[in-house]
């Protein structure tokens, strides 16, 4: 019995057959996800020294830049300035770029100097305290709504003054 082989060329054209079936799919889902997912970000190009300071009060000042899904501030405290204890729903990372911050965070006395990073998870409850004149830039995702708002009451009342260890 004579046994049929397959030419190069039609085992060949299968696997261009294959590959073009998945192109095909890898394009129809590029369709897809283009009119399902949200519009592309505009790209932002902003010098620091461009946004405003905000003086939350005497101690406490900010700046912060806005992206789709994430939010940078940078925030300036004098020393002895208090962040009454609060938690969100946001996830931070807090980078120390100059001073000390000593923070109560779950259960814990942590003071994180500069050039280190402190991750918060979210709804964690934390509260610092600025050891010296500190500069800060805390990452948040998504945005903090109740910073965009100026609905923070926490850091705008004397509770700045209080030292409530």
């Amino acid at each position: 019995m004579a046994k049929k082989v397959k030419s190069k060329k039609s085992a060949t054209r299968k696997k261009t057959s294959g590959k073009a079936k998945t192109i095909k799919a890898g394009r129809r889902a590029q369709r897809v996800a283009a009119k399902t997912l949200p519009s592309q970000a505009a790209l932002q190009y902003i010098p620091w020294h461009t946004i405003p300071l905000e003086e939350l009060n005497p101690l406490l000042q900010r700046q912060f830049v806005v992206g789709q899904e994430i939010m940078l501030a940078r925030v300036l405290l004098k020393k002895g300035c208090i962040v009454p204890e609060h938690s969100h729903h946001n996830e931070q990372v807090t980078y120390i770029l100059d001073g000390a911050l000593r923070f109560w965070i779950d259960g814990k006395d942590i003071v994180v100097h500069a050039g280190e990073v402190l991750c918060i998870p979210a709804h964690m409850p934390h509260k610092a305290e600025a050891l010296e004149d500190t500069v800060d830039l805390d990452v948040f995702t998504p945005p903090r709504a109740d910073w965009i708002n100026r609905t923070d009451q926490y850091l705008r009342d004397d509770q700045y003054l209080r030292d409530e260890q």
